[in-house]
């Protein structure tokens, strides 16, 4: 015991013994062994490190099937470590069903906050529905603001509800797009503070969004990206309240469900990944010029697979943050390919019944990890 005490004892022993805990759950877990536990798990260096080497996986994700209750599909297998976070993703969904007519439509998921939209007779409601504690029940979005002015057509052009995460916290953006009299679009940007949308910033742009923008656009690096035209980026700078126009690399052009950003943490800019045929290309726009990261040729994957309809196209469903995961459809079947491993798996089959496109939002561990108040202890809950 004298033994097994002087090492624990040793800081530096303890710190490696926390980051070979591997999950966030199991890390959390050794957190309340006791108090010199959970300042070390909680201390903000140990964190950056924890998360350099083990970054949070891909649990499953949530598919939107027409009008119907969204279902919840764990990626399979998963650790035993994970089961509880697993289940709990899975029963949670029971939660979204106010009535049982009631429709219910799964809009985005970020740091296991669901944002979901239900319609009824009285009217459509936003709600964040958080996964890990559905005991708290639906937070509910205030109604959006329109803005009044002479110089709008009425309509709008485009609308978008974003999350940004702050912290161990999210917050909410609604961008706002209105065609002005003279042809131009002007842009409100409001953010959700204390239960009122705020007006952030607001400016003119000359080129309209594409018309199916609204699932393609991402915020990332205080920055929202949002293709337009046939070969166009418009770039909103939160920061600066200005906007910019980047193209798309030499020779491409936006096709059916053949091309989506992805946010960047890891660098500033943002990523773009576009397939055509067999080959999936992986670019980077670092703010100046894009630059090629990573070429996958499909073929034999699908091949191994064995996939049925030999004639379908691929089409991009979904893809995680940092370009690391994306999700493809292939006819009536979704596969995952994970980019890092190079390995490509089916993941769903739609029913007989389904005649909608079933989007997919993936649901990753949250990060960081919630650990119990320390007082007076600065370097808790920081990442």
């Amino acid at each position: 015991m004298a033994a097994i005490s002087k090492v624990l004892e040793d800081d530096d022993l303890l710190s490696e013994i926390l980051i070979r805990t591997i999950f966030t759950t199991t890390l959390l877990n050794s957190a309340l062994v006791c108090t010199r536990w959970l300042a070390h798990a909680s201390n903000r260096a140990f964190l950056h490190r924890f998360r350099e080497i083990h970054p949070p996986r891909l649990l499953g994700f949530y598919i939107n099937k027409g009008q119907n209750t969204p279902h919840f599909i764990p990626i399979l297998p998963q650790p035993r470590e994970l089961t509880a976070v697993i289940r709990r993703a899975t029963s949670s969904l029971g939660t979204y069903q106010r009535v049982p007519s009631v429709p219910t439509y799964i809009l985005g998921c970020r740091n296991g906050n669901v944002l979901i939209r239900q319609h009824d007779k009285i009217g459509t409601t936003f709600a964040v529905h958080n996964v890990v504690c559905p005991e708290r029940g639906m937070d509910i979005l205030p109604p959006f603001p329109r803005p009044q002015s002479p110089y709008l057509f009425d309509g709008t052009a485009y609308s978008r509800i974003m999350s940004k995460e702050e912290g161990d916290a999210l917050s909410y953006l609604y961008v706002l797009m209105h065609q002005t009299t003279d042809g131009k679009h002007r842009v409100y940007i409001y953010i959700l503070k204390h239960g009122i949308w705020r007006m952030n910033h607001s400016l003119i742009i000359q080129r309209p969004p594409r018309p199916w923008s609204v699932l393609k656009s991402v915020l990332s690096n205080n920055k929202i990206y949002v293709p337009a035209g046939w070969s166009n980026i418009i770039v909103l700078d939160l920061a600066a309240s200005s906007f910019s126009i980047i193209e798309l690399p030499e020779g491409m052009e936006y096709g059916e469900r053949n091309t989506i950003l992805s946010q960047a943490d890891d660098v500033a800019g943002v990523y773009l990944i576009h397939v055509k045929k067999f080959q999936l290309r992986i670019w980077l726009h670092n703010g100046y010029t894009w630059l090629l990261m990573d070429t996958i040729y499909l073929r034999e994957m699908c091949a191994d697979l064995s996939m049925a309809d030999g004639n379908a196209s691929l089409l991009i469903n979904q893809a995680g943050d940092n370009a690391e995961f994306v999700f493809l459809d292939r006819g009536q079947c979704t596969f995952l390919l994970d980019i890092k491993r190079r390995t490509m798996h089916k993941v769903y089959e739609k029913e007989d019944g389904d005649k909608f496109f079933c989007e997919i939002h993936p649901l990753m561990m949250i990060w960081p990890p919630v650990f119990p108040a320390l007082k007076d202890d600065p370097t808790r809950f920081v990442f």
